[in-house]
């Protein structure tokens, strides 16, 4: 075995200058096997044992080496794990005698498990690991943790493919049209941080807030390139996947993390409740002068989708506990607070852009003009039904938006989100009506807040569930004519359309189904993503056979040939 010089243990090299200079090769051999093989007296006796079973003196020593190695680590994790307060200093020493083999593969194991257990690592260990790419590869998280935190252009680049992987699958889940139902605000949150990239990051950072400060960083910084809200997904599920192993290094010192633990119990339970609020409430006026900035993380945590859902949904719900009570919505103290932790949340890209970390202003009409007019559209819903059963006319009265909400909703993104969520309402209640008049509208939405990805993967997957609803020529042309065609240029919104088609084309007629197709039809520009899910629907279309209409079965009893008898005069 080679490698082994600096220990005073001669390798190939002294064996082949002994053949070279002896007279007789055989004893030089037996020579060098005796002063180097496993010394033990006992042994020597065994070995022609071992010759007689074909066994080679090469295998035996491997085995022996195997043994003895396994042995040796599980010796130094006692040792590690045991009560002496000179456990590291004992592992040092050893470190500083066996390093100079770490070349040799076969014991290499043994002493990266040494590097593993030391809390500190000497810097000259880790320059020469850092300088080996074989040493890197082969090193544990442990001893890379300690290498990243000098070298974050390193840790970029190890961490960089885990979050282009979550924003995929991210994706993956809101534009698969290999399921009709909304799956995305399915998943509970602690199922969620359990995925394969939220634990991977958790092991990498382990301990190390440097680390933990470094991802943060990373997020920060893609979010503000991409406005892509999963990057705000992963910052909280990271904080709480910190949380449920106990990493309190790094729980304590991070200010958000109590008011992310609260958000996290308001997103599993899909609500936000009263003393939840107030809890909310303190954190957000609890925030001490000076430490302004940490409402740009704050907002980064109510930037993420599902927070953003949580927070929207009970608006809507506290809203129609207004509506119930015959209460003013300015009466409520939750639906003041709700609205403030939206506004920040839909803020969270300008504010940590332009880095003034002040909590965006809640316009006092918003409360007293928009959510009254918003209330007013709900009650219209709940008395349409009643309506039309009393009067004589076949449809009912439709009556669109007033001219302030469409005011509100082109010029606020928050009064844009409520509108958004009342849209997902009706189209949870099957509401044609309201669907038709709502969906044009949102079209001024301000920022385009109704081409995001999460409200159009809800929207789709109502509308997937009204399929029957597409034989109707002003339905099909409120969503897609003056809906979805506004927003055809974006591959996010031709991948909904897409996904939509897939499921609602055999109740489209063929001729308004052509003009779609053509319509959707990917050019050069288009990714190969969106050229495969077009294959794919032109191959369902084609393959669509409809379901055999049952005839009626024919009866032939005798009593079908009696006169049906005549109405009794009265």
């Amino acid at each position: 075995m080679s490698g082994l010089e600096p220990l005073g243990i001669p390798g190939g090299d002294h064996l082949r200058e002994a053949l070279t200079n002896c007279s007789d090769p055989l004893a030089a051999i037996e020579e060098f096997q005796q002063e180097n093989g496993v010394l033990l007296p006992s042994l020597k006796p065994a070995l022609p044992f071992l010759d007689l079973h074909g066994v080679k003196r090469c295998e035996f020593h491997q085995s022996v080496l195997e043994e003895v190695r396994e042995k040796l680590i599980q010796k130094i994790n006692e040792v590690v794990n045991g009560d002496d307060k000179e456990r590291f200093q004992k592992i040092e020493t050893m470190l500083e005698k066996s390093f100079c083999v770490i070349r040799v593969a076969s014991l290499r194991p043994v002493i990266m498990n040494m590097l593993k257990t030391l809390p500190k690592i000497k810097d000259v260990y880790l320059k020469e690991i850092l300088d080996d790419k074989e040493l890197y590869k082969e090193a544990a998280t442990e001893v890379k943790r300690q290498i990243w935190e000098e070298n974050q252009a390193l840790f970029g680049d190890e961490v960089s493919p885990l979050l282009s992987q979550y924003i995929r699958e991210k994706e993956n889940t809101l534009f698969s049209h290999e399921n009709s139902l909304s799956t995305f605000f399915l998943m509970s949150p602690k199922a969620r941080r359990q995925g394969e990239v939220v634990q991977k990051l958790t092991h990498m950072v382990g301990k190390s807030v440097r680390l933990y400060d470094m991802v943060l960083q990373f997020l920060r910084t893609l979010f503000l390139r991409t406005r892509n809200m999963h990057y705000c997904t992963l910052r909280a599920e990271l904080l709480m996947s910190l949380h449920d192993q106990e990493v309190n290094d790094i729980c304590a010192v991070d200010p958000c993390h109590k008011f992310t633990w609260c958000v996290d119990a308001c997103i599993r339970e899909k609500f936000v409740d009263s003393k939840r609020a107030r809890e909310l409430q303190g954190f957000l006026d609890g925030i001490k002068r000076g430490q302004e900035f940490v409402l740009g993380d704050l907002s980064m945590i109510l930037c993420d989708p599902y927070a953003l859902n949580t927070v929207a949904l009970s608006i809507m719900k506290a809203l129609q506990q207004c509506i119930n009570n015959d209460v003013l919505p300015r009466e409520s103290t939750d639906i003041i607070l709700l609205l403030r932790m939206l506004g920040l949340g839909l803020g969270a890209w300008d504010m940590i852009d332009s880095q003034v970390f002040k909590e965006p202003k809640l316009e006092p009409v918003l409360i007293t003009k928009f959510l009254p007019t918003l209330a007013g559209t709900v009650v219209d819903d709940q008395i349409r039904p009643v309506v039309a059963r009393l009067s004589d006319e076949a449809q009912p009265v439709q009556r669109p938006p007033s001219q302030l909400f469409l005011i509100f909703i082109k010029e606020s993104e928050v009064a844009a989100m409520m509108a958004l969520y009342y849209t997902l309402q009706v189209c949870k209640n099957r509401d044609k009506v309201a669907i038709c008049q709502m969906l044009p509208c949102l079209t001024i939405c301000q920022s385009e807040r109704h081409f995001d990805d999460t409200f159009l993967h809800s929207l789709v997957s109502y509308l997937i569930s009204m399929a029957e609803e597409f034989t109707n020529d002003d339905f099909h042309e409120v969503v897609f004519n003056q809906f979805f065609k506004s927003g055809m240029s974006k591959h996010n919104v031709l991948r909904h359309m897409l996904r939509l088609v897939y499921y609602v084309h055999p109740r489209i007629p063929q001729e308004k189904l052509t003009v779609l197709m053509e319509a959707l039809k990917p050019n050069q520009g288009h990714s190969d993503i969106i050229n495969t899910t077009y294959n794919a629907l032109v191959d369902k279309i084609e393959s669509y056979q409809p379901s055999p209409t049952a005839q009626a079965e024919r009866l032939d009893s005798p009593l079908m040939s009696v006169p049906a008898p005549t109405p009794a005069m009265m």
